[in-house]
Formats: C-alpha cells, structure tokens, sequence
C-alpha cells in the first residue's frame, strides 16, 4: 500500500499543498472552515502526522534578571496547560544575536514566539526579527512594548500608573523632592515611567526636570530624573549624583530593584539612613524584598497575570485567529514596606 502524503490530502481537502502544511504544522494562518475540511480530509485519507511542533519560543534579554526569569517561567507553565511547549532562549536588546537566535528556531519549526521585554522595548530596533517572523508566517506576542509597524498583540504593565502609584505614596508621605532614577532613553518602559512620573509632580504641584546627560542636576529642581542602565551600579552611580545636589531629594524612586538597592548602597556611604534621611522605592517586586534591611518598598509588575492572558492569545494565533493588536494594560501593586516612612523635617 503506498504512503499517503500531503498531496494525497491537499486533493481530498480541494486545497493547496501548502495550505495543507500550515495546518499540520500549526503555521500561518488557515481560515476555520479550511482548518477544519484540510482536518477532515486528514482522517479520510489516514494521513499520519509526525513531528507536530507545538514549541513556542520566548526571548528574553538575560535569565540572570530575577523578573525575567520569573516571568518565562510562569509563561511556560501557562503554555503547557494549552498543550503549548516554551523554550526560552536569551539575547541582549537590539543585537544580532537576537535575529541570529529566531532565525535558528524558526528553522526547527517553531510555532509562535513571544518577546518578553527583549527588543520590542528598545526605540527603533531592527525590523528583522519581526519581519522575518511575518515573512515566515509565525506568529507573535510583545510583553512591554510593541515593534514598531508590526501588528502583532501586545500586553504591558502601566508604567506610567505604576510612576503614580509611587509619586502619591512618598507624596503622602510628605514629600516633596522626589528623584527618579529611570532606564536609558529610548526603552519604552523606561521612558513611560519618566512620562508617569513627571505628569504626577506636576499634577501636584511640583517642578519637573532632568538630569542633564552628563550626571549633574538641577539644584532648583523638585523632580529631577537621571536616565542610566539598567544595574546595581547605576542605581549607586544615579543615586550619589542625585544626592550630590544642592537640594538632595528626600525620596528616591527606581526603575528597578536593583537599581534601589544601588541607591540604598549610595545613600549609605553618604552618611545617610534608610528611611529616616532618605526613603527609597523600587520596581519590579521580583526579589525577596522582605529580606533585605530595609525590607524595600517595590512597584509589583502583575507578573502571573500577564503570563495568563498571553498563553490564550498565543493559542489562538497558532490555530490561525488574529487577535485584537490592541495592546492590553495591566495594572501594577504598591507594595509598602520599611524603606519609605514620612519625609524628614
């Protein structure tokens, strides 16, 4: 008896042998009722699939950042209730490595991919990963930030409410000079937090600057904001500049944990105690903040929600739908702990 192949079904289905090909390997887009005759024709024949890829690929900028690797892993296991595999693969933002590493996977037959926080966060990244992922007609999925010209879902955390959520604290507090250490320019969460941060001084009554790129600040200034990378280091770097200020801030807000520990490091070798000189909020909530002294008041990104909406969205679009492009918000936490207290007299 001889082999049935594509061919075989493609007739029997009256369509293509590629059309054929996309659904068995759950790639492009095949309208419903041509799924489900290509399905049909599949059992009449008795076509046997073998290898059916159900592997989703996530990137993500380094596993050795606490909430990324939260965040894959909790992508994966949301994957794996939709009979969806995650492999995750890491490449630094806007580098080579990135197209290198989604062209290789592409090859082995990957089905969706889902960008967390990688090169979609960073403004005017190259168009070549997300092109190549549309020329091959493989889904995807942004967490953070969308490609630009490319339609494809997004879902992101409200920095500019989580810049809020932190002003009115400190503001309550008491507070009324209130730094921000943020991201470099040019990475969209970075710059949303700035936006948050400085519309909520200003809704309050505040002044509103920024560093001036060469780490000096305005003295005069309420509300000044350093842009640096994203590290320990240039939490203590952003942190002695800003309080090497005529004016010190009273409070210091951090675009990551990380960079707050830096400040609270910084704080310390100026003579200063956390939170009766300084109060210090962070962002991420991804480490066991209770356990450092102080135990540090964090902005929590809504991590498992995020993971829990993106797996039906990914499943829809590997069975051919097109979900809404929108890009989704999801609101972040306050969560208070000792390193904030009223501001000092």
């Amino acid at each position: 008896m001889a082999k049935v192949g594509i061919a075989d079904v493609a007739q029997a289905a009256g369509v293509s042998e590629a059309t054929v090909s996309r659904v068995i390997n759950n790639r492009g887009t095949v309208a419903a009722g041509t799924r489900k005759a290509v399905e049909a024709a599949l059992r009449t024949v008795g076509y046997a699939r073998t290898n059916v890829s159900n592997v989703v690929l996530l990137v993500t900028p380094g596993l050795d950042e606490p909430f990324f690797a939260r965040t894959s892993e909790r992508i994966m296991s949301a994957l794996g209730m939709h009979g969806l595999r995650g492999v995750v693969c890491s490449a630094p933002v806007g580098g080579t490595q990135e197209l290198d590493l989604v062209s290789a996977m592409v090859d082995a037959g990957i089905v969706a991919t889902i960008f967390v926080s990688a090169s979609n966060t960073l403004e005017g990244a190259d168009p070549g990963v997300h092109r190549l992922l549309t020329r091959e007609h493989i889904p995807f999925v942004c967490i953070n930030g969308a490609f630009d010209q490319a339609d494809a879902p997004v879902l992101s955390t409200n920095d500019a409410l989580a810049s809020q959520l932190a002003v009115e604290h400190l503001w309550g507090l008491g507070h009324r000079r209130i730094g921000l250490i943020a991201g470099p320019t040019g990475n969209r969460p970075s710059d949303r937090r700035v936006a948050g941060f400085r519309e909520t001084m200003a809704a309050l009554g505040a002044g509103t600057g920024d560093g001036t790129g060469d780490g000096t600040v305005d003295a005069a200034v309420y509300a000044p904001v350093v842009r640096i990378a994203y590290s320990m280091e240039g939490g203590v770097s952003a942190a002695t500049t800003l309080l090497g200020a005529a004016e010190p801030p009273t409070a210091i807000i951090a675009a990551s944990d990380e960079m707050a520990l830096g400040a609270i490091r910084a704080a310390r070798r100026a003579g200063l105690s956390i939170p009766g000189d300084l109060s210090v909020v962070g962002y991420d909530d991804a480490l066991p903040l209770d356990f450092v002294d102080p135990p540090l008041t964090s902005v929590r990104q809504p991590v498992d929600r995020l993971a829990a909406a993106v797996a039906p969205i990914v499943l829809a679009q590997v069975r051919g739908r097109h979900p809404d492009a929108t890009e989704l918000m999801f609101d972040p936490e306050l969560i208070v702990r000792a390193s904030t207290a009223p501001a000092p007299r």
